[in-house]
C-alpha cells in the first residue's frame, strides 16, 4: 500500500523581551540556576500576574506579517498539570481565544515551486522552568529561571507532506521572527524549537490517521531525521495490521530513534479555564495599525526586490535573504563595490559564506567587513586585479593584514594589463617551446591551456586573463 504522510507543526518561540511576561524578572540566558526567578514565577501565595505589554506587541507583529486575524480581543487561560518544573501546578497560556487566528507562510520546495502552509492560530503563554539530571547522583534538580519566560508558540495546519517541507516550513519561521526582531532564533538555547505531529493514512484517503506527536526538537537536522524515523516506525506498524496510539515521543540523537514518553493528552486533561488573575487582552484596529507600521521589509519583499533590483537569480536571492543579517550584509558589500551586484553575490554566497561555515563562526562575527568585501571586488571590477588574485587578496583581509589597497600595494599584486608586457612574454614562451607549438598548431587544441598556465606562471599570476587568451590566440594561430 502507498502510504502518505501528514504532519503539523508547534513552534515554540521565544519572544526577545529583556523581563518575563508575567514579571519583571530577567530573561538573560546563561544566569546560576534559580537566580532570575521572582515571587510571581514561583507562584508564591498573594502575588498577581502582570502582563508584558511587549510581548504582545511581538505577537501581534508576528501575526501581521503572515497575514493572520488579529483578535481584537484574547483571553488567557490557565492550563493545569503536574511537574517538578511548574511551580504553580498550571500554566498560564491561551485556549478559546488566542492572540493571532489563521494566516499563512509560503514555503519554496526543492523543485522551485512553492507551496502555503497554513498556520491556525499563534498564542502566547509563559515557559515552564527546566528539570536537570545530570550531577545530582540519582536525583533531579529543578532550573526554574526559565519560568515565566514569554513563549509565542505557532501551530501549523496539517499542510505539510514530508519531512524536507517541515524543515522548510521551520527555516521559513525561524528566519521571519528573526526578521522582525521578536525572537533571537537560538537553537542551542532554546530559544526555537518545535514539536511534530506525524500520521499515516492511505494515499487517497481524505481523513486523518492517528497522530503521534514529537517533543522538543531543538535543529533542523533532527526534526528531519526525527520524522522519517517516525514515518517508518508508523508504516511499519500499519502494515503488519497494527493500530498507531496517540501519543508523546522523544527524539533520541545518538539512537537515531522516537521512544514513547506518555500518552497524548487531549484538551480536557488540562482542564482549561480563563485565567481569574488577568484581564482580558483588548486591541483596537488602530492599535493594531500601529503595529503593523512597525513592519520591516519581509523576506518574501527583500527576495523579489534583490531579485529585481539587482538581477539576481532566485536562487542567489534566496540565499542571500535568508537571513537578515546576510541580506543586510550583502546590500553593504554592493554600496561599497560601486554597485557590482552580481559579483557582490558570487562572492558573498561563495568564497565568503564558506569562510564562515569553515571557522564555525557566525556573520556578525566575520573578521571581514562588507566594506573591505566591497572594496576588494571594485578592484576585480575596475581590473586591478584578477579573481584569481583576489582569492588571495581575501585570505589576507580575513587575517587582519588590512584592506584591498594596502594588500595589493604591499604585496605586489596588481594585474598586469600592458599589452606589449604581456606580448613579450608570449613571444618569449613560444619560442622556448617549439614541439608544443607545432601541436598546437597541427590540431591539438588542449595545448592551450598549456600556454596559458606558463604565461600566468611567468607573469606570477598577474596578467589579466581575458588579455593573456586573446594574446595568445593571436599569435598561436598565426
Amino acid at each position: 500500500m502507498e502510504w502518505e504522510v501528514v504532519i503539523g507543526l508547534e513552534i515554540h518561540a521565544q519572544l526577545a523581551t529583556k523581563s518575563k511576561i508575567f514579571s519583571g524578572a530577567a530573561t538573560a540566558y546563561g544566569t546560576a540556576p534559580n537566580t532570575q526567578a521572582c515571587a510571581v514565577d514561583l507562584g508564591m501565595p498573594g502575588v498577581l500576574p502582570v502582563l508584558n505589554k511587549e510581548a504582545v506587541r511581538m505577537a501581534v507583529k508576528f501575526g501581521t506579517a503572515i497575514d493572520a486575524h488579529i483578535a481584537p480581543r484574547s483571553v488567557f487561560a490557565r492550563k493545569n498539570y503536574f511537574y517538578p518544573d511548574l511551580p504553580k501546578g498550571y500554566q498560564i497560556s491561551q485556549f478559546e481565544l488566542p492572540i493571532v487566528g489563521a494566516g499563512h507562510l509560503d514555503i519554496e520546495l526543492e523543485d522551485g515551486s512553492s507551496k502555503r502552509i497554513g498556520v491556525t492560530r499563534a498564542h502566547l503563554e509563559e515557559d515552564a522552568g527546566k528539570s536537570l539530571h545530570e550531577d545530582f547522583h540519582g536525583l533531579t534538580g529543578v532550573d526554574l529561571n526559565r519560568a515565566g519566560t514569554p513563549l509565542l508558540e505557532i501551530v501549523s495546519e496539517p499542510d505539510m507532506r514530508s519531512a524536507k517541507e517541515a524543515v522548510a516550513y521551520m527555516k521559513k519561521i525561524h528566519s521571519l521572527v528573526r526578521y522582525l526582531e521578536i525572537c533571537d532564533g537560538n537553537m542551542q538555547e532554546g530559544s526555537f524549537r518545535c514539536d511534530a505531529n506525524i500520521s499515516m493514512r492511505p494515499k487517497g484517503q481524505k481523513e486523518f490517521g492517528t497522530r503521534a506527536e514529537i517533543k522538543n526538537l531543538n535543529s533542523f537536522r533532527f526534526v528531519e531525521r526525527a520524522i522519517n524515523i517516525e514515518i517508518e516506525r508508523q508504516i511499519d506498524i500499519l502494515e503488519e495490521g497494527g493500530t498507531v496510539n496517540q501519543e508523546t515521543r522523544l527524539y533520541d540523537s545518538a539512537k537515531n530513534e522516537t521512544r514513547s514518553m506518555r500518552s497524548k493528552e487531549e484538551a480536557f486533561d488540562y482542564r482549561y479555564f480563563p485565567d481569574p488573575d488577568l484581564l482580558p487582552v483588548e486591541l483596537t484596529s488602530e492599535d493594531i495599525e500601529e503595529i503593523r507600521k512597525t513592519l520591516p521589509e519581509l523576506p518574501h519583499q527583500k527576495k523579489e526586490r534583490f531579485t529585481n533590483s539587482f538581477g539576481l537569480t532566485a536562487y542567489d536571492a534566496g540565499v542571500l535573504t535568508s537571513s537578515r543579517e546576510l541580506a543586510d550584509f550583502f546590500e553593504n558589500v554592493v554600496i561599497s563595490s560601486g554597485n557590482e551586484s552580481k559579483l557582490a553575490a558570487n562572492w558573498v554566497t561563495g568564497d565568503f559564506m564558506a569562510a564562515l561555515n569553515k571557522a564555525g563562526i557566525e556573520i556578525t562575527k566575520s573578521p571581514v567587513s562588507a566594506e573591505h568585501l566591497g572594496g576588494m571586488i571594485q578592484r576585480i571590477a575596475d581590473n586591478t586585479i584578477s579573481g584569481k588574485i583576489a582569492k588571495q587578496v581575501f585570505e589576507a583581509i580575513w587575517n587582519g593584514e588590512g584592506d584591498a589597497d594596502t594588500i595589493i600595494e604591499k604585496k605586489g599584486l596588481k594585474q598586469i594589463t600592458d599589452s606589449s608586457a604581456i606580448e613579450a612574454i608570449i613571444d618569449e614562451i613560444i619560442a622556448n617551446n617549439p614541439a608544443q607549438t607545432e601541436q598546437y598548431r597541427s590540431g591539438k587544441d588542449k595545448l592551450f591551456g598549456f600556454f596559458v598556465g606558463q604565461t600566468m606562471k611567468a607573469t606570477q599570476g598577474k596578467a589579466n586573463p581575458a588579455q593573456v587568451n586573446s594574446l595568445l590566440k593571436k599569435k598561436l594561430n598565426k
